[in-house]
């Protein structure tokens, strides 16, 4: 099954069961409930409408499900009926996907112009901090473990006293950020490496006026892609 039909398929089952659980009486009230536009949502379930990527996610993050739920192949039956539990009014709150420029130049989160947000993300986790927020990975500084297109999660409340040696991290300099792993040598000296051997220069001094942006707690890949589950710190 190819992947627009595959949505297709998964948004159906979204709204059949919201249907069959008394959460909405019809299609039309269901998407009154998420405010949908109700012809759109028809074609897209009877394939007449583009169901892009960004569709896909959007329509995910409106109705409160987990991002790439309408992309996953064979979704248990057990599964889609755990979407009862989201067919209420979406109250989770939702962290921004920032740019690098904005990483790079922000004092904090609360700087950064809501305006300028174009796309919002639910969080990883119900403890993710209010403050936490998404980078798209760019370059292959960390491939295969990060690919470009990953998704990111960053913690910027903690300070750079806190960190250890390993973590995962986002730091700036005047107006770059950049993602790696720190190396913190026995003598105090910190690095920062880059987890693609092949990536040259492969480990740079933690320069003098670098600043700590946040570290990253999280990530996911889009459209199910797998990459290995690490160990959260927060």
């Amino acid at each position: 099954m190819d992947i627009i039909a595959l949505r297709r398929r998964n948004l159906r089952a979204v709204i059949d069961t919201a249907i069959n659980s008394g959460k909405s009486k019809s299609d039309a009230a269901f998407c009154e409930h998420f405010d949908l536009n109700p012809s759109h949502i028809s074609q897209l379930v009877k394939g007449h409408g583009s169901f892009g990527e960004r569709a896909a996610r959007n329509l995910e993050k409106k109705i409160g499900l987990e991002v790439g739920f309408l992309d996953k192949e064979n979704t248990p039956s057990t599964e889609i009926e755990k979407l009862d539990n989201n067919i209420v009014p979406v109250t989770s709150k939702l962290l921004p996907v920032l740019s690098w420029v904005q990483a790079g130049t922000m004092t904090s989160v609360e700087t950064v112009n809501r305006s300028e947000i174009s796309d919002w993300l639910p969080p990883l986790s119900i403890d993710d901090p209010e403050e936490c927020f998404y980078l798209r990975v760019v370059g292959i500084s960390n491939f295969p473990t990060y690919m470009e297109g990953d998704y990111i999660l960053i913690n910027p409340t903690l300070c750079a006293s806190e960190l250890i040696s390993g973590d995962l991290i986002v730091v700036r300099h005047n107006t770059d950020a950049t993602f790696k792993k720190l190396v913190i040598e026995s003598d105090g000296r910190k690095y920062l490496q880059a987890l693609n051997p092949n990536f040259q220069p492969n480990i740079i001094e933690f320069e003098e006026g670098a600043e700590l942006v946040g570290l990253v707690i999280d990530a996911f890949r889009p459209l199910g892609g797998s990459r290995p589950k690490r160990d959260r710190r927060s």
